[in-house]
């Protein structure tokens, strides 16, 4: 096997440090004694993270950034299951039209498209409420969930739903009992993927969203365009830490190469 020359060393250490140092400045500037934004420290204290205790806001909107994130990503993954199954494993005049119109989230510009769903939802009267938000969500995490469901169908041998029912399973209980368990991978990585991406989304949310449901990353937005405290920071560096907790929990339960990789046990 080539080992990777002086260059390519260097490169890659270079792209490692571009991609970690906005986080571990965030994470150093939330342990400031000031109150401002201050880099080099002088001096540790955790003065920013008792601030969150003391504003209740971050912490309903922390709460309800999970429970949006739960709902999202559920509803997308039983919504996009069947559509991957057929799209992975069946020939038909429609099959690309309905990759398409999956995908389009992600080339439709975030602006346009939250307009269209403000526009959509406000016609049922459902804008600005928890439901609404989730099914915004849920539209634009799904391509999320397709792609690592379609790489798990495609890792998938067909044979062995037919194999189930030649043996007198029905189809439901084949579905239930070979494919599911088959795609148990990709399934979760696709859920995973569109929990941390609702968890995360904040343009479509500016134009779904209200006061009284407003997630985390739209309660940071407008914390940052009144105050430049670091009381950001404080947070941010929260939710790395529990992002962390979670993909080591993930290594030692499931495997995080496998999770990802949407490979079969």
């Amino acid at each position: 096997m080539r080992r990777n020359g002086p260059f390519a060393l260097a490169f890659h250490a270079a792209f490692v440090v571009f991609m970690l140092a906005p986080l571990v400045v965030v994470f150093l500037v939330a342990f400031t004694p000031e109150g401002y934004l201050s880099l080099p420290l002088h001096g540790v204290s955790l003065r920013w993270f008792r601030a969150i205790g003391d504003n209740p806001d971050f912490i309903a909107s922390f709460w309800l950034s999970i429970r949006l994130g739960l709902c999202a990503a559920t509803l997308a993954t039983a919504a996009i299951l069947p559509a991957a199954l057929a799209i992975g494993r069946r020939q038909f005049a429609l099959r690309q039209a309905i990759l398409v119109f999956v995908m389009s989230p992600l080339m439709v510009p975030a602006v346009v498209l939250g307009v269209g769903l403000l526009r959509f939802l406000s016609l049922f009267g459902i804008q600005g409420t928890f439901t609404g938000l989730a099914l915004c969500h849920a539209v634009v995490i799904g391509p999320y969930v397709l792609r690592m469901v379609l790489a798990a169908v495609d890792g998938l041998d067909a044979n062995l739903d037919r194999a189930a029912v030649s043996l007198g399973a029905t189809r439901l209980r084949a579905f239930w009992r070979v494919t599911v368990p088959g795609l148990l991978a990709g399934i979760a990585a696709g859920w995973m993927l569109a929990f941390i991406s609702s968890f995360d989304e904040l343009t479509v949310t500016v134009f779904v969203s209200s006061p009284q449901v407003t997630p985390l990353a739209l309660r940071l937005f407008t914390h940052i365009a009144e105050t430049t405290d670091p009381l950001v920071a404080s947070v941010s560096a929260i939710i790395m830490g529990l992002t962390l907790v979670l993909l080591l929990l993930l290594d030692r339960l499931y495997g995080v190469d496998r999770l990802f990789s949407g490979t079969r046990a």
